[in-house]
């Protein structure tokens, strides 16, 4: 196939083809099981705490609960969609997640009933996120992958600008109760419905051909099995950044109000700073996802997911925060965040193929899933026990820089054409 045949089919034609595929992704990942818990725990730690009486670690433990285990069934959920095909997983799922995420407003005073809920939202939810959103947008497009799945991931800056302000006036004005069942409106009422109108895997005819298995037809997707995948060097460098580097996020991100408010900072003026977080998000996510179309993807984002470091040290307690300070902590975080969870998704198709991609990926998401969870409790426990969030601070920055330079040692992306053709 010559280039004037295959351009037309993988250049600006894949956006004309899938950008429907893509705005609903987009929704379902802002308001799915991934980012809507962890930008709003945060604002319910001490509502929580005044009305049950229970501690930072005891609530924050209930997304770690929901993020071991949603990270453990994360194979699980990436083998359906690759078997029975994403749409009725994805939709399934997210429809299960609102359903269950609005019930917190029933939780009586009891921590097991609390936690019963969050294991709900790891049996169901898991699927909501970009395990299923972002394998379809892996087979819509390929040489504006990196862009594409920027955009679609642009949800969970979406969620972070949105999300903070929204629940804390809906807690200022109707309470902690009322909160959960109107934020479960944005996946039951609002991501669920564009869903179902324009969420679907293209037609063999649909997909870009390089995705094609050579001399398996234009159904047979190219790409390695999950065994094969792992037994690959690459398989576990990129596993170990993605835990190094979630570790040290995922606590920041549900503990930067308590942060911000033990320096000083009233709620709102937390949500205005977690605000821009969102934006950093946005901006991380477009600019990354360009750059990796056109440039080595791990030398891209070195430096990218090298700032957080820098936020880390902003935030520890010895150090004077000013707002001006507070907006550039969180926007460094955001910032790489956008570009670590898009490489994800962005790798693993690379690397290792679209053939078993939702295996891949639901491994790989496990360690981000489970280290995210954990972090959470990390953090609130080094706070608890130690009075102050500055030695995990101070241990996340060395963290982030570790993870990015692990990316370097991935190497070329392979041709699964000629190994293929060549074997």
């Amino acid at each position: 196939m010559n280039d004037t045949t295959v351009a037309p089919r993988t250049g600006t034609g894949e956006f004309s083809r899938g950008w429907k595929v893509l705005i609903a992704s987009l929704l379902g990942t802002a308001f799915g099981a991934s980012p809507l818990p962890f930008n709003t725990i945060g604002f319910f730690i001490d509502p929580l705490q005044r009305e049950f009486g229970w501690s930072k670690a005891e609530v924050s433990f209930g997304v770690t609960i929901y993020g071991v285990l949603g990270a453990l069934l994360a194979p699980v959920f990436g083998w359906l969609a690759d078997r029975y095909g994403v749409r009725r997983v994805a939709l399934g799922s997210l429809a299960a997640f609102g359903l269950v995420f609005a019930s917190f407003a029933l939780v009586p005073n009891g921590l097991s009933w609390y936690y019963a809920l969050w294991t709900l939202v790891g049996l169901v939810g898991i699927g909501s996120t970009p395990i299923t959103w972002s394998r379809a947008i892996n087979l819509w497009f390929f040489r504006n992958r990196g862009l594409a799945l920027g955009l679609t991931l642009v949800g969970t800056s979406i969620s972070a600008m949105l999300l903070p302000t929204l629940t804390v006036q809906f807690v200022a004005h109707f309470g902690w109760r009322a909160s959960f069942a109107l934020l479960a409106l944005l996946p039951l009422a609002v991501a669920l419905p564009i869903g179902l109108a324009w969420f679907r895997e293209p037609r063999a005819e649909e997909r870009p051909p390089e995705l094609s298995a050579p001399g398996g037809g234009a159904a047979a997707l190219a790409g390695r099995t999950l065994g094969e995948a792992m037994r690959e060097y690459r398989f576990w460098a990129l596993w170990l950044s993605i835990v190094l580097i979630s570790v040290s996020y995922g606590g920041a991100l549900v503990h930067m109000p308590s942060m911000l408010g033990a320096q000083g900072f009233t709620p709102a003026q937390a949500a205005s700073v977690m605000g821009v977080f969102g934006l950093s998000i946005f901006v991380g996510r477009i600019a990354t996802g360009l750059l990796m179309d056109r440039f080595w993807a791990p030398l891209v984002t070195l430096p990218i997911l090298c700032l957080p470091a820098l936020s880390c040290w902003l935030l520890a307690a010895d150090h004077s925060l000013t707002p001006a300070l507070a907006v550039l902590a969180a926007f460094l975080l955001g910032f790489s965040s956008g570009a670590e969870t898009d490489l994800i998704a962005f790798l693993a198709g690379r690397y290792f193929g679209m053939a078993n991609y939702g295996q891949i990926y639901g491994m790989l998401y496990m360690a981000f899933g489970m280290s995210t969870a954990v972090s959470a409790t990390l953090y609130g426990w080094v706070r608890d026990t130690m009075g102050s969030y500055d030695p995990m601070l101070y241990a996340a920055a060395v963290m982030f820089v570790v993870g990015a330079l692990l990316l370097l040692t991935l190497g070329a992306y392979p041709s699964f054409d000629r190994q293929r053709t060549e074997s």
